[in-house]
């Protein structure tokens, strides 16, 4: 990465780094009363982070009010970064009351929902008029997604183990990706009522580290490929009253 990003020598990112973006804009939405939802929160593999400022960024916990982790895995409930655990039940509603969220936060899950829909559904239910729903998920359009496509589910594992060191085989799940476009989540954000900005984002080609070839392919797509191909999507929503 420092021959691509030579910034990057500094606080261990890029200057187009996803996570630094997409958080930081989330943090621009809450406040220390918030009370903020991590939908898919996980085990907390964010706590794993190995940039600090990075690291700090995923983490909401003590910088608002509450923050709820939801997850169907069981594995949720020892999250160091949330101060209560929900498990999901599939086909179920959220275990939340309606209009109990300042913000809901969905970072890389939608890809795995069998149902997306029901998540802008129950999204909008939680969250009280004004809440903000954030949302980063990747581009079923893009080259990463095409090739996760053609893999099946059974492999990925293996195959990320090599393409990205740091991801252990526990934060692997099936993808589904039946709401991965930027005009698909687009499409959702309005018919449930969120006044709401969506497009398509490439940071640092993270997945080709194991080629510096492969890298530098990846760092053109990053600057010429139109915004509806980038790897990720990002969504950010405010529900009008």
């Amino acid at each position: 990465m420092t021959a691509f990003y030579p910034e990057s020598t500094f606080g261990g990112f890029s200057d187009v780094d996803g996570s630094i973006r997409f958080y930081s804009r989330v943090h621009a939405l809450i406040s220390p009363a918030s009370r903020v939802v991590d939908f898919g929160c996980g085990r907390g593999s964010h706590a794993e982070d190995r940039v600090p400022f990075r690291r700090n960024l995923k983490s909401f916990k003590g910088k608002v009010a509450k923050v709820i982790g939801l997850d169907v895995d069981p594995a949720g409930c020892g999250n160091p970064l949330i101060d209560e655990f929900a498990q999901l039940i599939p086909g179920n509603p959220w275990p939340l009351e309606d209009k109990s969220a300042d913000l809901v936060v969905c970072d890389c899950v939608i890809e795995h929902l069998p149902d997306p829909p029901a998540f802008f559904r129950e999204a909008r239910r939680v969250l009280v008029a004004g809440g903000y729903l954030c949302v980063r998920t990747p581009n079923v359009l893009n080259y990463v997604c095409i090739a996760s496509r053609l893999i099946p589910n059974r492999h990925h594992s293996k195959v990320l183990e090599n393409v990205q060191l740091n991801r252990k085989a526990e934060d692997v799940f099936p993808t589904l990706y039946r709401c991965n476009t930027v005009f698909a989540v687009r499409a959702q954000m309005a018919a449930n009522g969120f006044r709401a900005v969506v497009y398509g984002y490439e940071g640092d080609p993270g997945y080709l580290h194991f080629s510096k070839l492969a890298y530098a392919l990846g760092v053109l797509h990053q600057k010429f490929a139109p915004a509806f191909l980038k790897p990720a999507i990002f969504a950010f929503g405010q529900l009008q009253s």
